[in-house]
């Protein structure tokens, strides 16, 4: 298993605008957008890509393309849900499925309500967006989810992580190819299994409190 905690400028900067609690959710949601489009730079340096022989208006040539099948990008709802349009900016040929997961706030476990996924992900790239990298109970049982159908090659892009949830994701799958990409590694969790710092509850600050 890989960890990258991407390290650039921008990404801090925009990152600390999103922390602020003052903050407004037009703007929250605008700049998850744009931070999921600069990290998927970083998650996608292994994308596979096919070699193809073209023409420019000026002469023939060889180059690259995104190999099939294509990947597959899951937005974990229903704050992955505000994460998707920044990562088809920057794969907007793949295809796109659904899990929808909770987690209960007493006993921190997460369990899936509802998916959209191709049945099977043999020989497919998943990317598996989720904001908060927390206990790591979800992006677990997110990733058996993916591998129960074949998934061999994941990739986790989350905004925030927490020493306990990466440490929870290397437990179960310290021998796969799994790879988490994130913004930023905090400081711990919180007695409610919140990230600390952190930027509170994702879901609510992209959408508000239903």
């Amino acid at each position: 298993m890989k960890v990258l905690v991407a390290q650039h400028p921008l990404i801090t900067h925009k990152l600390t605008v999103l922390r602020n609690e003052e903050t407004n959710s037009q703007v929250f949601r605008h700049l998850v957008e744009e931070l999921v489009t600069l990290l998927s730079y970083e998650a996608t340096r292994e994308v596979k890509i096919s070699p193809v022989d073209i023409t420019t208006p000026v002469a023939p040539m060889k180059g690259a393309m995104l190999s099939t099948p294509r990947p597959v990008v899951v937005p974990i709802l229903r704050a992955g849900l505000g994460m998707l349009e920044g990562m088809m900016r920057v794969l907007p040929s793949a295809d796109v499925g659904f899990l929808g997961m909770v987690r209960d706030e007493k006993t921190l476990q997460a369990s899936t309500y509802a998916n959209r996924l191709p049945e099977d992900l043999s020989g497919r790239q998943c990317y598996v967006l989720d904001p908060m990298l927390a206990t790591g109970g979800t992006l677990v049982a997110a990733m058996n989810y993916l591998i129960e159908r074949g998934a061999e090659d994941i990739t986790a892009i989350c905004l925030l992580a927490a020493p306990e949830g990466i440490k929870t994701v290397e437990r179960a799958f310290s021998n796969s190819s799994i790879t988490i990409v994130t913004g930023a590694l905090d400081e711990k969790l919180n007695e409610h299994g919140y990230i600390v710092p952190g930027l509170g509850d994702a879901g609510d600050r992209l959408y508000g409190v239903v």
